[in-house]
């Protein structure tokens, strides 16, 4: 009977563990992503900028779109854990 016990807990831990590393991966992959997507979009977001003062409004709003990925890639995460 203590195998049997030992088993479970042995799988529950595991389950918790890839749960884990699942949420782990959700917010880094997504991280990832958006910093490759920011690091075009800032580099034309500055030369449309320095061309036209009045492009920096929607230059900042196209930066900040991106960055909704990994507000997902949490919310993603915090369904996992919890």
């Amino acid at each position: 009977m203590a195998v049997e016990t030992m088993t479970v807990e042995v799988a529950e831990a595991s389950a918790m563990g890839l749960k884990a590393i699942g949420a782990g991966l959700a917010v880094g992959l997504t991280g990832i992503a958006t910093g490759i997507a920011e690091m075009g979009i800032g580099a034309a977001a500055v030369g449309a900028t320095a061309e036209n003062k009045d492009m920096f409004g929607l230059a900042l709003l196209f930066t900040v779109i991106p960055e909704t990925i990994v507000i997902f890639g949490l919310v993603v995460a915090l369904l996992l854990l919890f």
